[in-house]
């Protein structure tokens, strides 16, 4: 957690969260036992990690799984949601970890001698129990891990914009090879 806390200057709950959802993702899949090894590492980038939301829960998951945005083991999908899936890339099997329901009202009841509902949550999220705190489901991902880690190194240019794109993340149409905003599915218009 001090790793986590130093990216943010403090601890804060939703980084306790993403930590405790990575670790729990981490033995559902029997990657690491963490009570021998506290911090798991992916140097053969077997661990994909799909986390739901941006921010401070994120930070906690990739201190937790070792997966990162640059080694291309992390994923951000922001669903607005404090919740992560863990795949394991050569098996396929995958869970998705998420904050059990109702569980803001149980960590008041768990840490309720703080004074704020912050510092509540921030201790109980520490504390509670796998089985109070979090909710596990084994998945089945809706893409093929092939198609979601792509090859790296492929690369080809916007038949419109001419610029590169990388990793298959090229979108054909009427005979043109698109970027995605090209394409339509863009998050911005040039002025």
């Amino acid at each position: 957690m001090n790793e986590s806390a130093s990216r943010h200057r403090h601890l804060c709950p939703r980084q306790v969260l993403g930590i405790r959802i990575g670790l729990a993702g981490l033995r559902a899949l029997d990657f690491v036992d963490v009570r021998y090894q506290p911090r798991f590492h992916n140097p053969d980038k077997r661990l994909l990690t799909i986390v739901e939301t941006d921010g401070c829960g994120a930070d906690g998951l990739a201190v937790a799984t070792g997966c990162i945005v640059g080694r291309r083991t992390l994923r951000v999908l922001d669903f607005g949601k404090v919740a992560a899936t863990l795949v394991d890339t050569n098996t396929g099997k995958a869970v998705r970890v998420a904050p059990a329901s109702g569980v803001r009202a149980l960590a008041a009841d768990h840490a309720p001698e703080t004074g704020s509902q912050w510092q509540s949550y921030l201790l109980a999220y520490q504390t509670m129990p796998d089985n109070q705190l979090l909710r596990l489901q084994r998945v089945k991902l809706t893409r093929s891990l092939a198609e979601i880690l792509s090859k790296p190194g492929l690369r080809v240019s916007c038949d419109l914009c001419g610029e590169e794109i990388m990793n298959e993340r090229e979108i054909q149409h009427d005979g043109l090879t698109l970027c995605r905003s090209c394409a339509g599915d863009g998050y911005y218009q040039p002025l």
